[in-house]
C-alpha cells in the first residue's frame, strides 16, 4: 500500500463516515487523488463507501448496514443534539425537541424524517400525541461516541439553522 493510500485509509479508520469532501479538505489532498486511492480501497475491501442523501462517506468494513448509515446522519449537528435530547430524555414529543435544541419544527422534521427512515428514531402516535424515541439507545449511544465532526461541519449545520431561522414565518 502506498503511503497516500495509507493515509487515507488510517484516516477512515479513525473518522469513520467522513465523506469526500471531507477527506479532501482535512487531508489536504488534491480531490483526484483521493478519488483514486479510495477506488483502490473500495475494491479491495479495505473501506466501504456508502451515499446516504446525496454525500458518499468512508467506513471501515467492520461496521453494519445500520451503523453506517446512523453514523453518516450523525455527523450532523441538529441530528446528533436531537438524539443526545432523547437519550437525556427519554421518549419526547417532537414540539419539547424542538424547543428544548432551539431549532424550527421544520428543521426537526428534516432531520428526523431521515433518522426515522434510517430506523435510529421512531415516531409512535398514542392518546397524548406523537412521541419520539430512539430504535437502539445502547448503541446509538456507543456510535455518537465515535463520531467527532470537522469543524467545517459544523458551520454548514449552523448556517442551515441561521438560514432556516430567517425563513421561519414570524407567529
Amino acid at each position: 500500500m502506498t503511503d497516500t493510500r495509507r493515509q487515507i485509509h488510517d484516516y477512515i479508520e479513525s473518522n469513520p463516515g467522513i465523506h469526500f469532501n471531507a477527506l479532501v479538505r482535512e487531508l489536504d489532498l488534491a480531490s483526484g487523488q483521493v478519488q483514486y486511492h479510495v477506488r483502490k480501497l473500495s475494491r479491495a475491501s479495505e473501506i466501504v463507501d456508502e451515499h446516504v442523501y446525496g454525500q458518499t462517506h468512508y467506513y471501515p468494513p467492520t461496521y453494519s448496514e445500520w451503523e453506517r448509515a446512523a453514523i453518516a446522519l450523525f455527523r450532523r449537528e441538529t441530528s446528533r443534539e436531537l438524539l443526545c435530547y432523547l437519550l437525556a430524555n427519554g421518549p419526547a414529543r417532537p414540539d419539547d425537541v424542538a424547543d428544548s435544541i432551539g431549532i424550527a419544527r421544520s428543521t426537526l422534521e428534516w432531520h428526523l424524517n431521515r433518522l426515522i427512515e434510517q430506523d435510529v428514531v421512531r415516531k409512535r402516535h398514542t392518546a397524548e400525541g406523537v412521541i419520539l424515541d430512539l430504535t437502539r439507545p445502547d448503541e446509538t449511544r456507543d456510535l455518537l461516541e465515535e463520531v467527532t465532526p470537522s469543524t467545517v461541519d459544523r458551520l454548514v449545520d449552523r448556517f442551515m439553522a441561521l438560514v432556516d431561522d430567517a425563513l421561519e414565518p414570524e407567529q
